[in-house]
This record gives structure tokens, sequence and C-alpha cells, in this order.
């Protein structure tokens, strides 16, 4: 009777501990229970069957907790759970505008140190070397860049 108690303490710890490894994260109630058990079915095997029967529920305990997550991690229920999509889109804020270096345009607002500028009549993402730039101010484009532009005071 007693083996079959540390038997069931020991399949509810490795139930409980899978699922706080996989399902839940964090640190939780699972993980918490799971540890629990295994620490009773270990006390349970010390103190009521013998201290062989204590060492050999440590060292199951330890070998089953691993071939259950060597046997989960290898089985497709991860892939089952995981998310596939893959992102395609691009941003690309100047797309289809036209700027030159060399081309001025005027601050539409603050730029410190980044900030928004009307240029060619488009108004674009644009930061400056680190000065900080007022609204209404005219600008000249240093360098156009993926994202946005380097422009400097004229």
């Amino acid at each position: 009777m007693e083996i079959i108690i540390v038997v069931i303490l020991l399949l509810l710890a490795i139930i409980f501990i899978l699922v706080e490894l996989f399902l839940i994260p964090g640190i939780s109630l699972a993980g918490i229970a799971g540890f629990g058990f295994l620490g009773g079915a270990i006390y349970y095997a010390y103190s009521q069957i013998s201290n062989v029967a204590g060492h050999i529920t440590l060292m199951s305990g330890i070998i089953l907790l691993i071939i259950a997550v060597w046997i989960f991690v290898k089985s497709k229920a991860l892939e089952k759970m995981s998310l596939k999509t893959e992102i395609v889109g691009k941003n690309d804020p100047l797309k289809g505008v036209t700027i030159k270096i060399g081309d001025k345009g005027i601050t539409s607002s603050r730029l410190a140190p980044m900030g928004k500028v009307k240029i060619n009549g488009h108004i674009v993402e644009a930061k400056t070397n680190g000065d900080f730039l007022d609204q209404d101010v005219e600008v000249q484009v240093l360098d156009v860049m993926n994202t946005n532009i380097l422009v400097e005071k004229i």
C-alpha cells in the first residue's frame, strides 16, 4: 500500500511540474504543488518504508522527471502550441517620396532632436545632429536613410 502512495505522489509531482514548465509561465501553484508532491513522496518513502526505499524514490523521481521532460520536448505537443505566423510586411515611410540631399524644407513640429519636416510637399520623420529646432524653421537635407532623413538648420 505504501508503494502505491509513493507512486501516485510521484506521478502527481511529474504532471504538475510538466504543467508548470510548459503551460503556465512563471512560478505558480502548479510548480509549488509539483515540488510539494515530489518532496512528499520522498519523505513518505523514507519515513514509512525504509532508507533504501527513500533512496530509490529519490533517484527514480529525478530520473522519471528528466525522462518526462525529454519526452514532452521531443513530442509534437510544443509545436501545436507554438505560433507559426511570419511577419512579411515592411515599414517603409519614405516609399513614393523623392527627397534628395540638398533639398530644403520647413519643420512641421519641434525637432528635439527628432520630429516632422515638410519637404517637397511631403511630411516625413526627420532628425538633427543633436540640435533642437523649433517649429517653422528652414532646414536642409544632409542624408536620406531608410526610415527618416537627417537635416540641419539653414
